[in-house]
């Protein structure tokens, strides 16, 4: 499975591409992005997963948006990730985290191809009745717990015959 964590480059393929977006809150949740790798590597050989969580990252960096700044190349990266290079999104909510900015990309990348995103937000997420309701009205799937959401992922990959 190719895994590129920002800011790594990657290239679209003809591998089905998954942004592993939401909670990471410097570290305070759970490191799930490594879990679902893990789950999912029965699919490697058609899969490349796009994880934020980066090995280097330094919470000393401030929220410079000036081009060439880490920040930047950091959100950047998350941006192009959603926007241009999934075919599926998920957005894990971790009970323990208030991720004001997977709430935000949420919100933005959410409800303009809904098939192509999958909610996790369990029902101890101090936001989980506005991310439910936001999921009904723009029909976006969700779940509320991480093997749910593993279940629907990999029926996806099933249903397009990437396994």
């Amino acid at each position: 499975m190719e895994v590129v964590k920002a800011p790594n480059k990657y290239q679209a393929a003809d591998k089905f591409s998954i942004f592993l977006g939401g909670s990471i809150e410097m570290g305070k949740a759970e490191d799930w992005q490594s879990r679902l790798e893990k789950d999912l590597s029965t699919y490697s050989d058609q899969l490349m997963l796009l994880n934020p969580r980066r090995d280097d990252w330094d919470s000393s960096w401030i929220q410079d948006p000036t081009p060439g700044t880490q920040f930047h190349e950091q959100v950047a990266w998350e941006l192009n990730g959603q926007s241009q290079s999934s075919d599926l999104i998920v957005y894990y909510f971790a009970p323990e985290t208030q991720s004001p900015i997977t709430l935000l990309e949420l919100g933005s990348y959410g409800s303009l191809d809904p098939f192509n995103v999958i909610v996790c937000c369990p029902p101890e997420f101090w936001r989980h009745g506005n991310v439910a309701m936001f999921c009904r009205h723009h029909n976006v799937s969700m779940v509320e717990n991480y093997d749910d959401m593993l279940t629907f992922i990999e029926k996806r990959l099933t249903d397009r015959s990437v396994h």
